[in-house]
């Protein structure tokens, strides 16, 4: 079973990234849910949400302690929560940024772990550029999709335009695909480096 973690601030889309993650897997034939955790809700506030992935039935309902992937849409939370409970170095973290993690201030913490598995992506940037609004989720998913092989980008474009339409649903399409390419080509960079 993979499961995902996805840390953000309410309003920006965190429960609907985990569940067009899980869309996307189901699309592919797998077994997924999706489910999120709230503390004080409102907007602004620190909110979880989470998604798991599996060839077979899933019977688990607790939130994920272990997981194998951390998308964080928000890094101001970076210095604020414990966004790295139960990351394993094995684990693959994608962070919402033009910063690298060193220049977040984590580079210490994740020394040890699988370099081609540290990314950060402008998701905010490309939302504002391709929907006109600083929701990071879709953006973050195909950055997702370019380092992880738990879903297509193909699907990850199914699950938005199953979840949105019209001008928003392509616009989420487009920064999808620009996270994509931005993290396949800083995965290329970072492996011939």
């Amino acid at each position: 079973m993979f499961q995902v973690r996805i840390h953000g601030r309410g309003g920006q889309g965190v429960v609907s990234a985990a569940e067009m993650l899980s869309v996307a897997a189901f699309l592919e034939g797998r077994h997924a849910q999706a489910f999120p955790s709230f503390g004080s809700e409102r907007m602004g506030a620190p909110v979880m949400a989470f998604c798991r992935i599996d060839g077979k039935e899933i019977r688990l309902r607790e939130p994920v302690m272990s997981p194998d992937a951390l998308i964080i849409q928000d890094p101001t939370l970076l210095h604020q929560v414990d966004l790295f409970s139960g990351v394993t170095t094995e684990g693959l973290i994608l962070i919402n940024s033009t910063r690298s993690f060193a220049e977040l201030g984590i580079g210490e913490f994740v020394e040890g772990f699988h370099p081609d598995l540290l990314c950060t992506v402008p998701a905010t940037e490309l939302a504002l550029k391709h929907v006109g609004r600083p929701l990071p989720n879709a953006a973050l998913l195909g950055g997702f999709a370019a380092v992880c092989d738990q879903v297509k980008l193909e699907s990850v474009f199914a699950a938005i335009r199953e979840k949105f339409s019209g001008k928003v649903a392509e616009g989420n399409v487009a920064a999808a695909r620009e996270a994509y390419d931005i993290v396949k080509a800083e995965r290329q960079e970072a492996l011939h480096a």
